[in-house]
């Protein structure tokens, strides 16, 4: 039996961390159910020089990206070192979860982890100030 054909025949959502959006609209169980639906995931701690294309070479091992959205800076427009991956079905997001989370990208250990799916303009970080000291 395939690899798809025994995820599907299993229990296989992969487990749902405790992690929540906390500007989701909505109340917590209807982002638990979407968790559980969803074929989005967050993928955090790129580099700031990862492209598009590296994500999609990574995550189309585990099958069909349907899009790929990288998270920008609010004010520069610049990648800030996030992005979201969606695919076609939850079997594929679910083995890109487990076989592609804490692997390296571009220098980086990258992690993953579910997400409710992509609404335009969460691609913009939370554009936190940063106040650097000058001497």
């Amino acid at each position: 039996m395939s690899a798809k054909l025994n995820a599907l025949f299993s229990d296989s959502y992969v487990d749902i961390s405790q992690y929540r959006d906390q500007h989701f609209k909505g109340n917590r169980h209807e982002q638990e159910k979407l968790l559980k639906q969803s074929c989005t995931l967050y993928v955090g701690n790129l580099s700031f020089y990862t492209t598009e294309e590296q994500v999609h070479e990574l995550f189309s091992k585990s099958g069909d990206v349907k899009r790929i959205v990288i998270g920008l800076d609010k004010v520069k427009k610049t990648a800030c070192g996030f992005c979201f991956v969606e695919y076609y079905s939850r079997v594929d997001a679910e083995n890109a979860l487990r076989f592609v989370n804490g692997s390296r990208l571009d220098d980086r250990i990258i992690r993953t982890d579910w997400d409710a799916g992509f609404k335009e303009g969460r691609q913009y970080g939370r554009g936190k100030i940063r106040w650097t000291s000058q001497r």
